[in-house]
């Protein structure tokens, strides 16, 4: 399982997301350029010093991004508000890669359409969505919870 990240523009989330996957072994790719440089101290603060603990992967661009994707194989499983499916109803596989875009902007048109597949959190009538450090923990929660009682034969 690997979490990606397009152009992540607030760096409490990114530290934050990062931490999450270094609690839960997930690897995690930041697609540049982001809003931030890495010396940021709020994001430093918010990954605490966990983040000599999680392998994070840096792309410099989408294209490099969706070059590695094309070698490595996993499918690409995109979260945005305009998912055409719940999250809740998708089979992961322990090899996909959970996309989140921009908190400004989700990603462009383009990153929508090379998704194997868009999930989508479902929330209230009227709201919005969700801070997008809050997605990641619930999207990597399910897909691992899916993915290890498949791995174990233990039903969840």
């Amino acid at each position: 399982m690997r979490v990606a990240l397009f152009q992540p523009d607030i760096p409490q989330n990114t530290g934050t997301i990062l931490r999450l996957c270094a609690c839960l072994n997930v690897e995690a790719h930041i697609i540049e350029p982001a809003g931030f440089p890495v010396s940021d101290r709020h994001f430093r603060r918010a990954g605490m010093d966990y983040l000599d603990e999680v392998t994070i992967v840096r792309h410099d661009s989408w294209p490099k991004f969706n070059q590695w994707r094309a070698e490595d194989g996993g499918r690409l499983v995109l979260f945005t508000t305009k998912g055409a499916r719940p999250y809740l109803d998708y089979r992961f596989a322990d090899t996909d890669i959970l996309l989140f875009g921009r908190e400004s902007a989700g990603v462009p048109d383009a990153v929508a359409a090379a998704a194997d597949a868009t999930l989508v959190i479902p929330v209230r009538p009227g709201l919005r969505s969700l801070n997008v450090a809050m997605a990641a923990a619930m999207a990597v929660g399910e897909a691992l919870r899916q993915t290890r009682s498949a791995a174990t034969g233990r039903s969840s």
